[in-house]
């Protein structure tokens, strides 16, 4: 008989829905498993202020499928002219939930990020002061350092600067890659969390490269070294409680992937509580995947449990080569697309 699990409805404490098309094509594949998720500001435009936010959360329900139940939890775009002031009416207000920091063109759509953080001191202040979250794509931009250490340099010359001179901000570094992030994360207090992509806990760097460049698994920060993966691993075998579920699930159009060029993000939304399943099954401790994917990122963000369940079983299946969503974007590739998974979504079609 078939092995089942059951876990309280899990959040996604990273996502990226874009807009327009792509946002009506890829939100279902969230909504159907995910009761919440934190949605990313890097539009074109982005979302910087109250208004924006309040107009993204209403295209974001208004492409919601009938009889689906989803919450979007906005965060804002954070730039060097941001207003302290307009974030924390968002907070009181209920808009936002969180306040993204992209060092200036680290990553897609990030060139109004931020370049000189002392900038944006006011806005940590202000943060520190209502108690509102910090999202940070953690990595340095210097052109010097290696694209594999990014992290690690931004963890040393930002991230540990930052807490020291904002010790009661409450800050989750998103996508942490790498041994040194994982083992920042375990010795700091609990302001301090993290989310893990399901690419980053299931393979190394060699997955992209040897054999030939797979540029569906091109994402930033990129996929590391073998030891940095299995400290990722790690956390999890032991249940670390400020490590919780965030896919960075990032829809890109697959011939803008499959370029000379490429994309940088995996589309996992079609695919992610299985591929986490699947994780956590191959390193021995599947019971652990309730907390990290339903309770430790409510918990972080202070928010109440999801009513409902969803159950995972044991049982093979393929993910679709290639998602149609027309117009200029034509397809989009999932993540593990063509490969055989193990464990499903029982009400998955």
């Amino acid at each position: 008989m078939a092995r089942t699990l059951t876990l309280p409805t899990p959040d996604d404490f990273h996502l990226h829905l874009r807009d327009g098309a792509m946002l009506e094509a890829v939100l279902p594949a969230t909504a159907r498993v995910f009761a919440r998720a934190i949605v990313m500001p890097n539009l074109v435009p982005p979302v910087v202020t109250t208004a924006d936010a309040v107009a993204y959360r209403q295209r974001i329900m208004a492409a919601l499928p009938e009889g689906m139940a989803f919450t979007p939890l906005m965060t804002a775009y954070l730039t060097e002219a941001t207003d302290p002031d307009d974030l924390e009416r968002g907070f009181g207000e209920g808009v936002f939930t969180a306040v993204k920091l992209y060092p200036a063109h680290a990553t897609t759509n990030s060139a109004h990020g931020v370049g000189d953080l002392r900038t944006v001191y006011p806005v940590f202040e202000r943060l520190e002061r209502i108690d509102g979250i910090l999202c940070i794509h953690g990595e340095v931009t210097d052109p010097e350092v290696d694209v594999f250490d990014r992290e690690a340099v931004f963890i040393e010359r930002t991230l540990a600067p930052l807490r020291r001179d904002f010790p009661n901000l409450r800050i989750v570094l998103e996508h942490v890659t790498s041994k040194a992030g994982a083992d920042f994360v375990e010795a700091a207090d609990d302001r301090l969390g993290a989310t893990v992509t399901p690419q980053h806990l299931m393979v190394d760097r060699n997955a992209m490269l040897v054999g030939g460049i797979r540029p569906h698994l091109y994402c930033l920060p990129i996929l590391k070294r073998r030891r940095d993966r299995d400290a990722l691993r790690r956390l999890v075998e032991i249940g670390f409680p400020r490590l919780f579920l965030g896919t960075d699930s990032a829809p890109h159009a697959q011939h803008l992937k499959e370029n000379a060029c490429g994309c940088a993000g995996c589309y996992s939304a079609p695919v992610a509580l299985e591929a986490y399943a699947q994780v956590f099954d191959e390193i021995g401790c599947l019971q652990r995947l309730p907390d990290f994917a339903s309770r430790f990122g409510a918990r972080f963000y202070g928010l109440a449990a999801n009513a409902g369940t969803v159950t995972l079983v044991e049982e093979a299946w393929t993910p679709p080569e290639q998602i149609v969503v027309g117009g200029d974007v034509g397809t989009v590739r999932p993540l593990l697309a063509g490969e055989v998974v193990r464990w499903r979504v029982a009400d998955r079609p």
